[in-house]
């Protein structure tokens, strides 16, 4: 009885201690961190491993309680290589973390304004509809707040405006640049041939190729809007956040992207006006 009297006692002392606005911002605070960490650990590999850290736990405190110096002394020293493992395992989840909380806090290169957009996603998305028809397949990235410069790095430099035939004629079978990635940046074809980390993802659908899992592997790692022309069925998809959108038109394409690049139609008149294929 004297315990719990003492604990409620405690209790009450930090309750009377307690700046209520300072606390709650405390509170919330750690409560967003603990959501976002929920998260992290949900929706990735990092799911099992979790489990094992909280099992871990478990035995330290049982191990400390019962007074039992040897199994808490392995524990403690498990825990401590244990989490510097747990940085190097998770080194690319942790760093798409961080590009895209610093992507929410600066813009990086945002230099087209929205008409100007626009006008390229006329000529992207009239490109992948031709693609389509043709069954070529093709692999483009839309850079956006994370710099893409450890893929850019891979590819070959163009620097040319986005035009629909230019697209067309790098993703022509026989050319020696279509087995890469396209990636454009500020409104311009800023490299051809990029290579692009594939998705780790087990669950991956396993009809879908080296397109797809790049497109996904790119999407998994930064905010990059990546658009895929199967070569095999023609079928013209999207991937953000690590999820992939398929089954797109010209027309439905050109909504997707515009919704996801967050610009308003009414800058282009009201309606995007499109080009009628030939």
């Amino acid at each position: 009885m004297g315990a719990v009297k003492e604990w409620f006692s405690n209790l009450g002392n930090l309750f009377a201690n307690m700046n209520p606005i300072v606390d709650i911002i405390d509170i919330l605070i750690v409560s967003v961190i603990l959501y976002y960490a929920f998260m992290f650990v949900r929706e990735r590999r990092a799911g099992k491993l979790a489990v094992g850290v909280v099992i871990l736990l478990i035995a330290l405190g049982i191990s400390e309680l019962s007074g039992m110096k040897a199994f808490s002394f392995i524990i403690e020293n498990i825990m401590q290589v244990g989490l510097i493992a747990l940085i190097i395992i998770f080194q690319p989840e942790l760093r798409s973390v961080l590009e895209k909380v610093g992507g929410g806090v600066t813009n990086i290169g945002e230099s087209k304004r929205k008409s100007d957009v626009v006008s390229w996603l006329d000529e992207l998305t009239t490109a992948c509809s031709d693609l389509s028809d043709s069954r070529t397949g093709a692999l483009i990235v839309i850079e956006r707040e994370t710099r893409l410069g450890d893929e850019i790095r891979t590819g070959v430099p163009v620097n040319a405006d986005i035009n629909c035939a230019l697209i067309k004629n790098i993703f022509f079978n026989k050319a020696p640049l279509h087995d890469g990635a396209m990636i454009l940046r500020d409104g311009r074809i800023h490299s051809c041939g990029c290579f692009l980390p594939l998705s780790q993802n087990n669950s991956i659908d396993k009809n879908l190729g080296t397109r797809h899992r790049a497109a996904l592997g790119l999407s998994e790692i930064s905010d990059a809007l990546v658009v895929v022309v199967s070569e095999e069925t023609g079928t013209i998809s999207v991937a953000r956040n690590g999820k992939l959108k398929r089954d797109f038109d010209k027309y439905t394409l050109q909504n997707e992207l515009v919704s996801l690049l967050d610009l308003d139609n009414r800058e282009s008149g009201g309606r995007l006006k499109l080009r009628k294929n030939k």
